[in-house]
């Protein structure tokens, strides 16, 4: 019996399983789990013995569920810098991870999950469903934690995504048709015996992961945090887990304010922020499969819609989309200004750009380098 365990739970039917158990969905209604998981009171040491910890996401130990002495895969992620693009705008540079994106914040928990997992027994290989950036992180970090893994991709992922993933030596499926046929196959290969699913989308730890973003900007502005946090949001992952940390900073006493949540969808795929804008509470339907540069955030039918929604409100954010010329402008101006960023993470500072400025501090991610997928037409 594993030690150290926390547990699933189904934010919707209130149904648990031990996170030992390869269930990797609620058994009564197929959604995500949460993690049953809450860092202590005044667990979170202070800023300043910050300085002397591990250059990782795991300098932040206190805040994440709790791993077994071993189990603490790392490829030296985080600490990203922040980098002022105008007076009132910084940009995180997440392109400078291990992988070339923020993907790696979630997949080292993931990995490290899964090897406990692997070291009780009973699992054999772990499988993931990406458009790219989330199997590349998922392959590097099962490479470095010893695990077999095999990543589902759409047909027509970028080939240096697919180069990047075969690298660590994943196996790759390219399955015909959209990144939700690509899940439908994954999630179908994730029931057979023996499989951990790691899932960027289903699985918390993933969420647990991302939320480090939040912290570091907390650290790194000296125990605040900006006005303004502004996200892709396609699944939600980075969202979801930037306001697991506000909820967190704000509950230990570390932050007085909580900044606004703005969220970014391309306009040809923009399901939440048009659920958003209509006062609704979910998706009424998934959204039409149109083309998009931002094939990241290209998501119809986003699983925890409710939740990206609830987030976004509770905090005074808004949704914003942006358009396939707006997105092209904007890789080539982070890219005069020497960033080069793929067509999904210059999304945000395309919204930004193209809106009236907000008060205070705005920080936006650059998600993905511009490397993976290249200069877009």
């Amino acid at each position: 019996m594993l030690i150290f365990m926390t547990a699933y739970v189904c934010p919707r039917c209130l149904i648990h399983s031990p996170d030992d158990a390869l269930t990797w969905c609620c058994p009564k209604c197929r959604g995500p789990w949460d993690l049953d998981f809450t860092p202590a009171p005044a667990s979170l040491p202070p800023l300043t013995s910050l300085a002397s910890r591990v250059n990782s996401l795991w300098r932040y130990t206190e805040a994440l569920p709790p791993m077994p002495c071993g189990a603490e895969v790392t490829l030296g992620e985080g600490r990203t810098p922040l980098v002022p693009l105008t007076e009132s705008v910084s940009a995180k540079l997440d392109f400078l991870m291990p992988t070339l994106s923020f993907k790696d914040r979630g997949a080292v928990m993931l990995a490290a999950h899964a090897l406990r997992l692997a070291r009780a027994g009973g699992l054999d290989r772990v499988v993931a469903d990406s458009s790219g950036n989330a199997g590349t992180a998922i392959a590097a970090y099962g490479a470095r934690a010893g695990l077999d893994c095999l990543v589902y991709v759409p047909e027509g992922t970028s080939p240096k995504k697919l180069e990047q993933i075969r690298a660590h030596g994943a196996r790759v499926v390219e399955v015909p048709g959209d990144r939700e046929a690509t899940a439908r196959a994954a999630r179908e290969a994730a029931d057979a015996p023996g499989t951990f699913y790691a899932s960027h989308v289903y699985n918390p730890y993933f969420l647990h992961g991302t939320k480090t973003y939040v912290y570091e900007l907390w650290e790194e502005l000296g125990g605040r945090l900006p006005d303004t946090i502004v996200v892709p949001v396609g699944n939600g992952t980075l969202l979801l887990g930037a306001a697991l940390a506000l909820d967190e900073l704000h509950r230990q006493g570390l932050t007085e304010t909580r900044p606004a949540l703005v969220a970014v969808q391309a306009e040809a795929v923009s399901p939440l922020a048009a659920a958003f804008h209509a006062g609704a509470d979910d998706i009424a339907a998934p959204a039409p499969a149109h083309p998009t540069l931002a094939e990241g955030i290209a998501i119809p039918a986003p699983p925890r819609a409710r939740r990206i929604l609830r987030a976004v409100r509770e905090t005074g954010g808004t949704f914003l989309t942006v358009s396939e010329d707006q997105i092209r402008t904007a890789q080539r101006d982070l890219a005069a200004r020497g960033l080069f960023v793929e067509a999904t993470g210059v999304a945000c500072w395309a919204a930004v750009t193209a809106t009236a400025p907000r008060p205070g501090l705005t920080v936006v991610p650059l998600c993905g380098a511009g490397a993976k997928t290249g200069l877009v037409a």
